[in-house]
């Protein structure tokens, strides 16, 4: 076999295996965006609940590239419980340093977020066993205007990911 073909044979091997001992993670889906998201594009995520015994750690995650402008991001976000009861929030998260630099991981011009949603402050705890829905809805506005960005340039990707604590 020659030199270049084992080499990338063995990268392959390893890149499988390391992927494949994320040994923490629970559920991890992402929606591809077409270098933007617009205000009315809502990213959801259906899953079943892990158990109702342990917490876990729940997270947006978030690809972006250079095209991405400002330095924060705003998010409104709904967990929806098996009984049909549903939690709203506003989220806000810093996406740039002051220097302008985008935060996150990865060497290229294509960052990745791993943005805090439930259990930073307190253990999150799926109260009840069934389908929780996640739904994700950008709510990005200029300084000043009260109309939102209608188009968020940008970014590429939105997951969700539930980890064990």
């Amino acid at each position: 076999m020659p030199a270049k073909i084992k080499a990338f044979t063995i990268s392959c091997i390893l890149t499988v295996l390391i992927v494949s001992c994320d040994s923490k993670s629970v559920f991890d889906a992402y929606n591809s965006l077409p270098n933007n998201w617009h205000k009315d594009d809502v990213m959801s995520f259906t899953f079943d609940a892990p158990d109702t015994l342990n917490a876990y750690n729940l997270y947006v995650n978030l690809r972006n590239n250079n095209d991405y402008q400002y330095n924060n991001l705003f998010l409104i976000t709904s967990l929806q419980y098996p009984n049909g009861k549903t939690f709203i929030d506003t989220l806000e998260y810093k996406m740039a340093a002051p220097d302008g630099k985008l935060l996150g991981t990865g060497f290229t011009d294509v960052k990745e977020n791993k943005l805090w949603y439930k259990g930073y402050k307190a253990p999150f705890m799926f109260k009840e066993k069934g389908t929780y829905t996640v739904e994700i809805q950008q709510a990005m506005r200029k300084f000043g205007d009260v109309d939102g960005v209608e188009t968020l340039e940008g970014v590429t990707e939105v997951g969700f990911r539930v980890e064990k604590n």
